[in-house]
């Protein structure tokens, strides 16, 4: 039964009697060429010599026959395997007699059992997570789908008055820091913001959401040939490049999308602790300058001043 089991549709027993053939038809063949090659020894005379050389190549023709036909016979006695082979025709591959130059069946069989493996793994995975599946309908989460209110996206859109107050607000707030607003583009706005006598910092709002910033020095030209601020250049100078970088990660850390006023307002506050940009020291090493360069880290809730590398 188990022989069976393994081998659906071969007769095993005749399947061993089989080789056992063909081990007997390779002999009974390898006698003919040895009969072949020793030619007509151990005979007086030529015409003995003939005789015996004739009889012995015909015995071993005969030998020859009678183990094909045998073969033949246990042949047809096999059967035939399962027709359900999943690789079919390709293992005809495995005749090409340039493997080591062309191993496509064996490569063809690795990737048949990987292939194998990948939908065992994925059936066992698919139980699992059927089991971990949620129990409500989508007919219930339809329901609470409707009886959920939407969301009104009132921040994304606000009117520019109400732009333009929370700035005006924001510049009282701040008596060292002055703020130009301008809508050069329609309804965003654009704000040149100049602290003391130290950088200028060129901010690109939607809204009430600050998209872009560039930090200049004081002395820096902020505005192209025809009139506008240009929002692409970088600045000359070293020191501003890093406060520029600087103040992009502070827009990823400001955020809150449900107020964005409290946003702009915590981002200019940050901003105007460069101040003291040249003047104020290291709160980790106290040296004012390290590699040519003073402290342009500004702590996000202390708004101390670090150095590049002191704050790590």
């Amino acid at each position: 039964m188990a022989d069976g089991a393994l081998s659906p549709g071969v007769n095993l027993e005749a399947f061993s009697q089989a080789i056992a053939a063909i081990q007997a038809l390779r002999s009974s063949v390898t006698r003919v060429f040895d009969c072949l090659k020793d030619g007509m020894r151990n005979k007086e005379t030529l015409e003995g010599r003939e005789k015996g050389f004739v009889a012995a190549f015909q015995e071993s023709l005969h030998s020859v026959s009678r183990d094909l036909g045998e073969l033949e016979r246990l042949s047809n006695l096999v059967g035939k395997p399962s027709e359900n082979h999943p690789l079919h025709n390709s293992g005809l591959l495995s005749l090409d007699p340039v493997q080591d130059k062309t191993p496509l069946y064996s490569q063809l069989l690795q990737a048949y059992k990987w292939s194998n493996k990948l939908q065992y793994h994925a059936g066992l995975a698919s139980g699992l997570l059927n089991q971990q599946s949620l129990k409500r309908s989508a007919n219930q989460m339809g329901v609470s789908a409707k009886r959920r209110p939407k969301a009104q996206p009132t921040t994304l859109v606000l009117p520019p008055q109400y732009v333009d107050d929370v700035i005006s607000r924001i510049d009282r707030m701040f008596p060292e820091m002055s703020i130009q607003l301008s809508r050069p583009n329609g309804t965003s706005a654009m704000l040149l913001v100049t602290l003391g006598k130290v950088l200028k910092v060129i901010v690109v709002m939607r809204s009430l959401f600050i998209d872009r910033t560039i930090v200049k020095g004081y002395n820096e030209d902020v505005y192209t040939e025809d009139g506008k601020l240009d929002i692409w250049s970088k600045s000359n100078y070293q020191v501003f490049q890093k406060v520029t970088d600087h103040a992009t990660t502070a827009l990823l850390h400001y955020q809150l999308p449900q107020m964005p006023d409290v946003v702009v307002r915590s981002f200019m506050t940050w901003l105007r602790s460069y101040i003291k940009l040249f003047q104020a020291p290291c709160q980790r090493c106290g040296k004012f300058l390290q590699d040519g360069l003073p402290p342009t880290w500004r702590d996000f809730r202390t708004l101390e001043a670090f150095h590049d590398t002191c704050r790590q």
